[in-house]
């Protein structure tokens, strides 16, 4: 990207955290990773993981998530497993876990939805989350005119309806931030009172 061989990062690429460090587009995708376990373990919680063997892939941002000390970070739950195992892949992780030779696996959700779908019954995701992200285009830092004129057809994508129409085949609809202008503007004038509200209330 630097070099300019490259003029974006566009792959699942988390912009928390790396604000500093790159120029991004809007954020299009709300992702959290997320517990993924077989449906007779006994694990309902995050706090059930105590003792477990956990598997999750290398250089992924659960294992990121995981190995953190800072805020959002779960190393102090990491600290309670018996043992956290690095995979290459998930469809190897997927088939330890299907063997017993894991308790639980730290995964996208949407990598999580997608997997659990394609494999049927047997596997199921804990409520509870170990943080939630956010997806965006990665552009060299002070690229903003490349970045505006993507911004601005992905704004063109939701509003005919092309965003949303992908999102419903691959059934991530619950995860899509990037809306159609006029929901954007319906959103804002319903959160414009609640927060009048608020500055009031804080006022007196």
């Amino acid at each position: 990207l630097n070099s300019g061989s490259i003029d974006c990062i566009w792959n699942g690429f988390t912009m928390n955290g790396r604000e500093d460090d790159y120029t991004f587009s809007v954020p299009y995708v709300d992702n959290s990773q997320v517990i993924v376990v077989a449906e007779n373990s006994g694990i309902e919680q995050l706090g059930d993981l105590a003792g477990k063997t956990v598997g999750v892939q290398a250089a992924s941002a659960a294992l990121d998530v995981l190995q953190s000390e800072e805020e959002g970070g779960q190393k102090e739950l990491t600290d309670t497993f018996a043992a956290l195992n690095e995979f290459a892949d998930y469809n190897t992780a997927f088939t330890e876990l299907q063997a017993g030779a894991l308790d639980a696996l730290a995964i996208d959700v949407g990598v999580a939805k997608y997997q659990i779908k394609s494999r049927g019954e047997g596997f199921v995701m804990l409520d509870e989350s170990l943080n939630t992200e956010q997806y965006a285009i990665g552009f060299k830092k002070g690229n903003d005119e490349l970045c505006d004129i993507v911004n601005a057809d992905l704004q063109k994508l939701a509003d005919d309806g092309t965003v949303q129409e992908l999102a419903e085949k691959y059934e991530i609809a619950d995860m899509v931030s990037l809306g159609a202008a006029e929901e954007n503007a319906e959103d804002a004038a319903e959160e414009a009172p609640a927060e009048e509200a608020a500055a009031e209330e804080a006022a007196e």
